[in-house]
């Protein structure tokens, strides 16, 4: 198997460098906060999701079946969304322990 390498000129530092000075780097939105800005905004929407589903529910336009697969899917993306938080609070937390 190789190894990939990436060679960097002179024009393409530049470019990034101006990129991140003009606040451009990322637009396409595949930088490391976008795709957290996006877990969480999906994160949200399911809850927001459930609790339409749980509203429907008790005003007798919904069913249960779908109350609960919404409840549900709900709970798993909030676990996960701490498994996430646990883990980049202990990567962080390890970096900080690094000897200098």
């Amino acid at each position: 198997m190789a190894i990939p390498t990436l060679i960097v000129t002179p024009g393409t530092a530049a470019k990034a460098y101006s990129d991140v000075a003009n606040g451009t780097a990322g637009a396409g939105g595949a930088d490391f906060g976008g795709v957290l800005s996006r877990a969480i905004s999906g994160a949200i929407d399911t809850t927001k999701a459930a609790e339409q589903q749980a509203m429907g529910a008790i005003a007798g336009t919904g069913s249960l079946t779908d109350v609960v697969s919404a409840v549900a899917k709900a709970e798993l993306t909030l676990q996960t969304t701490v498994a996430i938080r646990d883990r980049v609070v202990q990567a962080y937390q390890d970096i900080m322990r690094m000897p200098i």
